[in-house]
């Protein structure tokens, strides 16, 4: 069996934050998220998280993504160091499993990658694997010492490492491969005698060594995906990768980006082939958008589903369903629990919430519609508020097919407009309104004569003052 163990137990003091290191997140996920994904997909049949700074807030967001936690203690009593962080774990493996172990603070890493590394661990019969990269610049990291035959001697800190040694360009990316007996019996024999007095990792390597098993190396391709993180500058860097990432995969799938580097899309989202994302937009959650679609401008989904042939143009779209060939905006805004039909057309600065508006409902410009029920073929004039709370109850509003709502006329929930009801601009609804009747609720217009000369505003030498 593979068993992989991610190390997840540090405060990543460089971070400056009140956050644990592995809980930021770089496209919509916490980092520890991307090394847990690579390791499933990778084969592990098992994946450890061993946890420790603020280790309540990290449980809290692996509690349901099938993996096992392993608490470290944290104490001043206690060695620390990535060895201490191992034996937290031993109860998880076998003397007969491949374990790997990975640090959840490098998202970069492919499944890809592991699994060409597990493969090479098993096909080559080693007892221990270390995965690696030539670095034109190893300033940080673990040097490795191959030995004359290729196989690798040990690992030595940048700390703890001689001046010929720091000059070696190929560093420890701090994953490996073991054998699950050879790595029990190792870890027994580390010891605190470094600059650092901890337990290194590392330090396995040179005791199986000693003991006559065999040590191999595996170098990435790509030594990008060895990028841990350490500190805000470090995040920022990588996020900028994992993005481009994203965007390639969904260009690769038939998606157009005008601008991918100001687009941003998290890792879940779908996007349907010859969907089009102009500067600016951003896509996050479990979003879906259809194909032959036209983002534009300022853009955002959340956790919503969009269909196909849909123009979004500077819109807010939260926790909503969007059907086909619907045009939203500019400066329209979904919250969440809407649903908008077929053939929808929603315009400049209408608020649709917790509401459903049936196929071919019209909402050009400034209007608000919540907590109601519109159907099809609607016409929502200009100004139109369906007024849903009276400051204590949300209340439902129900309008018919082919209904048409004036401009600037008040639903007040709970009310009903039946199939081809017909509101007069400027009505203040609280009544039913049955099918085919009128509805006007208005004062009766005065007109006053001479007003304006009364007022000072028209000078008009024919009017008494």
């Amino acid at each position: 069996m593979i068993v992989s163990i991610v190390l997840a137990a540090g405060e990543g003091t460089r971070m400056k934050s009140d956050l644990p290191k592995v809980l930021h997140r770089i496209a919509g996920k916490p980092l520890v998220d991307y090394v847990i994904r690579g390791a499933k997909e990778a084969g592990a049949e098992e994946t450890v998280v061993v946890i420790g700074h603020k280790a309540d807030l990290v449980n809290e967001e692996l509690k349901n993504k099938g993996v096992v936690i392993r608490k470290q203690p944290m104490s001043a009593d206690v060695p620390y160091g990535t060895g201490f962080a191992v034996m937290q774990s031993l109860d998880c493996f076998k003397d007969d499993d491949v374990v790997v172990i990975l640090t959840g603070d490098t998202p970069l890493i492919t499944a890809d990658t592991l699994k060409n590394f597990i493969n090479f661990h098993q096909n080559n019969g080693y007892e221990a694997c270390v995965l690696t990269a030539n670095l034109k610049d190893p300033t940080g990291y673990g040097r490795i010492v191959r030995r004359e035959n290729s196989s690798i001697g040990k690992i030595v800190e940048e700390k703890d490492a001689t001046i010929k040694e720091k000059a070696i360009q190929e560093v420890n990316s701090g994953i490996f491969t073991f054998q699950g007996r050879a790595l029990r019996n190792a870890l027994t024999h580390l010891e605190t005698d470094n600059a650092q007095g901890e337990l290194y990792l590392t330090d396995v390597i040179k005791i199986l060594n000693e003991k006559g098993h065999k040590v191999g190396g595996y170098t990435l391709k790509d030594a990008n995906e060895m990028l841990g993180i350490n500190s805000r500058i470090q995040l920022a860097h990588v996020d900028s990768l994992i993005r481009k990432r994203i965007n390639e995969r969904h260009m690769e799938n038939g998606v157009s980006f005008m601008d991918p580097g100001s687009t941003i899309v998290e890792d879940d989202v779908e996007i349907g082939q010859d969907t089009i994302i102009y500067p600016g937009v951003v896509l996050s959650g479990k979003t879906k958008i259809g194909s032959h679609c036209v983002l534009y401008g300022s853009t955002r989904v959340v956790d919503s589903t969009v269909g196909d042939h849909v123009i979004l143009d500077n819109v807010l779209i939260e926790e909503s369903i969007v059907h086909n060939h619907v045009k939203l905006g500019p400066y329209a805004h979904l919250r969440p629990k809407s649903e908008i039909k077929d053939h929808v057309k929603i315009g400049n600065f209408v608020e649709v919430k917790n509401a459903s508006l049936g196929e071919g409902t019209k909402a050009g410009h400034l209007a608000y519609i919540g907590d109601a029920s519109v159907g099809d073929g609607v016409n929502i004039g200009c100004g139109t508020i369906f007024v849903n709370y009276n400051g204590l109850e949300k209340f439902h509003t129900n309008v018919g097919d082919h209904a048409f709502i004036g401009s600037n006329s008040n639903l007040v929930a709970p009310v009903e407009v039946e199939d081809y009801g017909y509101i007069a601009a400027g009505s203040t609804i609280t009544k039913k309104v049955e099918e085919g009747q009128l509805a006007i609720e208005r004062g009766k217009q005065k007109n006053i004569d001479h007003w304006s000369e009364r007022m000072g505003m028209k000078k008009d030498e024919g009017v008494q003052k």
